[in-house]
């Protein structure tokens, strides 16, 4: 009898997550698996035996397609935090006698930097304990924070999310020719991807933002008002696009100083928001101007309806990719993605040790910047355009995308 596969989704989800799935789903029935599995709710959900038959769900090409074009993590997701096999052994026995009771051969996990933890743990302890599992890692996250990958899967369809939305609030916040200041507070922790591609705002026919504030640079609030304060002499409207994780010199979080409370999750991440409602609220009290502030919050990672193109295809590539390396033996590695040119655009795949990604972070280049950091330079704007084209347009039933989920599953 042949070996069975099993594919979970982890962490944050993003509007191409799914197309790794069915990357990794067709590619692994195309080499011989006899069951493609499928985790509820990741590694948390397989400790509790909550598995499907992926063959019962996706049972056509046009199940395929639905679930390309479909956001968010179709299996569900999860933050859990496998512990260290010394401290915990039990979990681990547990684990893997699930896999042994399920014949899974194959094991793939999409995720971040966490999801790779997971990933280097579990395939340290199988070659521990002489399993024959491979473990792969499938990269996904909307921050682009992965080290050795150009760019994660996720991060062009947000960036592109970012970008429309950004020309929009723009034209909206110029309508009235009086002082406004709009803050848009924009994902990211400790790195700023996301809100670098705030800059992709700008065109010939988009003046673009204002002002970038990345995490990356210590954030100074005095100091950001006098910048505001001086923008506002040579225009009234000022559009500002700011990173939810930027952090004071103190390590401090600005969203901290609003004294609001912040969950902290499984992995002692603190719950960021109201960073750009905080600033709004300081220029407003400095400075005669209105102000607003808009948290693009979720909106980043689920908007199915603008995803990129070049994003879903190389979703897709990793998973079909990391399928392929564990069924000719490999274990402990994450697929990643090697730009090969910006113009014309090309990009393949290579496998990297689990170890030189997982609790690592990959931060924008300050570089990138100019010399004040507060706009990006063509440098960034040459390695994030490739990143945003094309479009992959949902199925519409009665004037509405239609999308693919699992009913019922607990």
């Amino acid at each position: 009898m042949g070996k069975n596969a099993i594919v979970g989704q982890s962490g944050g989800p993003t509007s191409v997550i799914n197309a790794s799935l069915a990357g990794v789903f067709e590619s692994c029935k195309n080499r011989g698996a006899d069951i493609v599995y499928g985790m509820c709710n990741g590694v948390a959900g397989l400790l509790e035996e909550r598995v499907v038959d992926l063959s019962t769900l996706l049972t056509d090409d046009l199940d395929i397609e639905l679930l390309k074009r479909t956001p968010s993590s179709f299996l569900g997701s999860c933050r859990y935090k496998l512990p260290d096999w010394r401290d915990d052994e039990a979990v681990y026995k547990k684990l893997f006698a699930i896999l042994e009771k399920l014949n899974i051969g194959y094991f793939f996990y999409i995720g971040g930097n966490d999801s790779m933890d997971t990933i280097g743990k579990l395939a340290d302890y199988g070659q521990r304990v002489g399993s024959d599992i491979r473990f792969m890692g499938v990269p996904k996250t909307i921050d682009n924070d992965l080290m050795v990958t150009d760019h994660t899967p996720g991060y062009g369809s947000a960036a592109k999310y970012i970008g429309v939305v950004m020309k929009e609030i723009i034209r909206d916040a110029t309508v009235y020719g009086t002082k406004y200041v709009t803050a848009v507070e924009i994902m990211g922790r400790n790195a700023g991807w996301l809100t670098a591609a705030a800059a992709l705002a700008k065109s010939d026919d988009c003046e673009g933002v204002d002002m970038i504030c990345l995490p990356e640079v210590p954030f100074n609030v005095e100091r950001f008002v006098e910048k505001v304060r001086v923008m506002q002499e040579k225009k009234p409207s000022i559009v500002i696009a700011v990173s939810e994780g930027v952090k004071l010199e103190d390590g401090r979080y600005v969203c901290e100083l609003a004294d609001d409370v912040h969950a902290v999750d499984a992995f002692g991440h603190k719950a960021l928001t109201g960073t750009a409602r905080y600033l709004a609220n300081v220029v407003a009290r400095n400075l005669d101007t209105k102000t607003r502030c808009i948290e693009l919050s979720t909106l980043q990672r689920c908007a199915g309806h603008l995803t990129s193109r070049t994003d879903i295809t190389e979703a897709y590539q990793v998973g079909g990719a990391a399928a392929k390396a564990a069924f000719e033996g490999v274990t402990g590695q994450m697929v990643a993605l090697k730009r090969i040119s910006n113009n014309p655009y090309q990009c393949t795949t290579e496998l990297h040790p689990i170890s030189e990604v997982a609790n690592l972070e990959k931060k924008v280049p300050l570089s990138w910047m100019n010399n004040n950091h507060t706009q990006m330079t063509e440098d960034f704007l040459d390695y994030a355009r490739p990143l945003i084209q094309a479009e992959l347009t949902p199925l519409y039933i009665a004037g509405l995308p239609h999308h693919i989920y699992m009913k019922n599953q607990k």
